[in-house]
């Protein structure tokens, strides 16, 4: 991976999946709102700035609330960290958009939002859908 900026060398590294509810319910509280999160709705404009302590944690509680309410499984397997002790990466999909799990599409399934202590790079998912767009908007207009 050399050549990458730290993000994209988190991008495209080795992160672990939260799999079950439980192990997602006990990954939250380890994001530190305080840090210098970037909250990035892939599509949308990259963050120019980390977001406040406020806004990680309303971000963290709604993007759990959709991710309940929308991925009809009773298991979790779409979001994923660099480290589950002590993040400073999460990339979490989707549950609308999941494409073919095991990528055998030859096309690449961008995921939906990412969380990143790094400053992100911008990633051009050939579509973003309006729900979402305008769920990211309401968070945080």
């Amino acid at each position: 991976m050399n050549g990458l900026s730290a993000f994209g060398q988190k991008y495209w590294g080795t992160l672990y999946s939260l799999l079950s509810w439980e192990q997602l319910a006990g990954f939250w509280p380890k994001i530190a709102p305080a840090k210098p999160w970037y909250l990035y709705a892939v599509g949308q404009a990259v963050p120019a700035k980390p977001a406040s302590s406020e806004e990680v944690g309303r971000f963290v509680a709604e993007i759990d609330a959709l991710l309940h309410r929308e991925h009809e499984e009773d298991y979790c397997g779409i979001v994923y960290a660099d480290d589950l002790e002590q993040p400073t990466f999460v990339k979490i999909y989707d549950p609308n958009n999941l494409g073919v799990a095991c990528g055998s599409s030859g096309k690449h399934i961008f995921p939906g939002w990412i969380m990143s202590l790094d400053p992100p790079e911008e990633l051009k998912p050939e579509v973003v859908p309006n729900n979402r767009k305008r769920w990211w908007q309401t968070l945080f207009g």
